[in-house]
């Protein structure tokens, strides 16, 4: 709908139902100074202003000031008191909106017991604060007062609930979804417990005022929030009608009006607080049960899918109890008899020490407690098991029980494994140079950052050498890029081969190594450089590939703050090298 006719809806929808119930009040039960026991409008209005959208609200306040002062003018109230008993109603429908809303923004839920607990707080401030303005208003004391207060309370009370309850229901097609059997169920229910109401307050000669109450908790139990709120709505509407026509228990007591109204609202609150909080308390209490098993049954599917099982030591009767799951685990059938020291002995001896000791050094702090070991089922299958667990201490601290689950975890184990040896196996690929199978250049850079750090805190001797071929190009460009490749890869094993262990050589680009000599002194190093490429010449005459040659620039560590000033240094000798005429190893300033 627009706007407009949004707020043309329910200003209608005020105005008349408001109108309507407040001349049925008047017309109906009434206490003293025409306050009617109960008074429905209330309730009928603020179960609008909850329902309805915040921008029909004025519409809404303006179409209930018009069907009070109506109404109560009707009835032969003056104008001036209808006025007050108008500003009061709607004092007490702002107060209660604004009490309900605060904290309950979104939808206000009577399946909540909280909820119902704020609602009937905001009810009854309401009430109060509007009583206190009519009773200002028109000048009246203390019982019109306290006569205000109740009726307007028992209205909000009784009428608001069942209202928007239905609403919501017809909204979100909850009775289109609900089962005829259901549906048939709540009328009947609701049925007998107008008859009941009515046989009650009918005759006056047998005291049955509790059968309404055995009807409503009924409909409570088996409806939920709204069989206790329509109910309630009946019995209030049932009992209200009769009692002011001079039927009934309450009627038969021959007290003033205001006592017989005065205990008639006590009735329907006692009555009302009981059904409605019960109702609720039995919503949580259903919702709390399926989600119990809704949880069992995923925790006995997670135990069957993840070969989870439990089990509890009794330490004072030095008992065990396994759960199905746990039996399984250990390859036996469910229900055979075992022990504390049969559950402990399926572990290998090299593990079954260890599990003593978590258990005795648990059992001694009540610390929790986990463990992994290996187990030999009864099929002989040796299996991975982890166990957590934790102590129950009695009531002077001493541990009388273990609760613990264990998991067969062998599968996990194996693909540990497999991960272990994939992540090694990937991680020597990415730093491998595929070519030479030496260290690429991450790995050459990362371990001589590694050397600088040892050399900067030990003080040991480190000497870096940088080596290419020489003529490279022209090798390339006469014999081949594949000629070239395996020049490089035969460089590359002549001068890892020249090296020890703990000295390293990595490709660092193209046709250009790095050494990292480590624990050398400067003539050491010196000599090492000249081995390698004394080893590079030698043995390039006797092979088959073409004669080649590599030019050395060695730089001895002094002090250098990092790797990139240390390689600036063995470059220069490089090119110092390649200047005197390539073939020659040249030492850094």
């Amino acid at each position: 709908m627009s706007p407009r006719v949004e707020a043309v809806f329910w200003f209608l929808l005020t105005a008349t139902g408001y109108f309507l119930l407040a001349s049925l009040s008047l017309h109906a039960t009434k206490g003293a100074d025409n306050i009617a026991a109960i008074w429905p409008p209330s309730g009928y209005f603020l179960a609008l202003l909850l329902l309805m959208p915040v921008r029909a609200r004025i519409a809404a306040f303006a179409a209930m000031a018009l069907a009070s002062v109506g109404a109560n003018m009707a009835e032969g109230i003056q104008a001036t008191a209808a006025m007050a008993y108008t500003v009061a109603n709607a004092a007490e429908a702002a107060i209660a909106l604004w009490l309900v809303r605060r904290h309950e923004p979104n939808e206000m839920s009577f399946m909540v017991p909280r909820a119902v607990g704020r609602f009937c707080i905001a009810a009854l401030t309401a009430s109060a604060v509007s009583a206190v303005i009519a009773t200002v208003l028109t000048g009246k004391g203390f019982d019109f007062l306290l006569s205000w207060m109740t009726t307007v309370a028992l209205g909000m009370l009784i009428v608001t609930p069942p209202i928007v309850m239905l609403a919501r229901m017809v909204g979100s097609n909850a009775l289109h979804n609900t089962s005829t059997a259901m549906k048939i169920e709540a009328i009947a229910l609701l049925t007998v417990a107008a008859f009941l109401t009515g046989a009650c307050f009918s005759q006056s000669e047998f005291p049955v005022t509790f059968l309404p109450c055995v009807a409503l908790i009924i409909a409570s139990y088996r409806l939920g929030p709204f069989g206790a709120a329509a109910g309630m709505l009946i019995v209030a509407i049932i009992a209200s009608l009769l009692t002011g026509q001079g039927f009934g228990p309450i009627a038969a007591m021959h007290e003033s009006q205001k006592v017989e109204v005065l205990f008639l609202q006590f009735y329907l609150v006692t009555m009302l607080f009981i059904a409605l909080p019960l109702a609720a308390l039995l919503v949580v209490q259903r919702r709390l049960a399926k989600r119990l098993e809704q949880s069992n049954r995923w925790l006995l599917q997670a135990e069957a899918a993840a070969l989870v099982g439990h089990w509890r030591v009794d330490l004072v009767r030095w008992t065990i109890q396994w759960s199905d799951q746990t039996y399984r685990v250990h390859g036996l059938e469910p229900g055979i008899p075992v022990d504390v020291d049969y559950s402990v002995a399926q572990y290998l001896p090299e593990d079954r020490v260890a599990v003593q000791k978590v258990l005795t050094d648990a059992v001694r702090s009540g610390e929790p407690f986990v463990f992994q070991g290996r187990i030999m089922r009864a099929d002989g299958e040796i299996r991975h098991v982890k166990s957590h667990g934790s102590i129950e201490m009695g009531r002077r601290g001493k541990a009388i029980g273990i609760f613990g689950t264990v998991q067969d975890v062998t599968e996990t184990v194996e693909n540990a494994r497999v991960l272990e040896a994939a992540r090694s196996a990937a991680e020597r690929i990415a730093n491998t140079d595929l070519l030479t199978g030496l260290p690429n250049r991450r790995h050459t850079l990362a371990f001589m950052d590694q050397a600088l750090r040892r050399a900067e805190q030990d003080g040991a001797p480190l000497a870096v050498a940088i080596f290419d071929i020489d003529h490279f190009k022209q090798i390339n460009d006469v014999h081949g890029h594949a000629v070239g490749d395996e020049v490089i890869r035969w460089v590359g094993q002549r001068a890892k081969a020249s090296l020890r262990d703990d000295d390293m050589v990595g490709r660092y680009g193209g046709e250009e190594f790095v050494c990292i000599l480590q624990g050398r002194s400067a003539m050491s190093a010196e000599l090492v450089a000249e081995r390698v490429r004394k080893a590079v010449q030698v043995d390039a005459e006797g092979s088959d590939l073409p004669n080649t040659t590599v030019s050395i620039g060695l730089a001895i560590y002094a002090g250098e703050p990092s790797i990139e000033d240390l390689l600036q240094r063995a470059d220069k000798a490089l090119y110092a090298a390649k200047r005197e005429g390539r073939n020659r190893l040249r030492m850094a300033a």
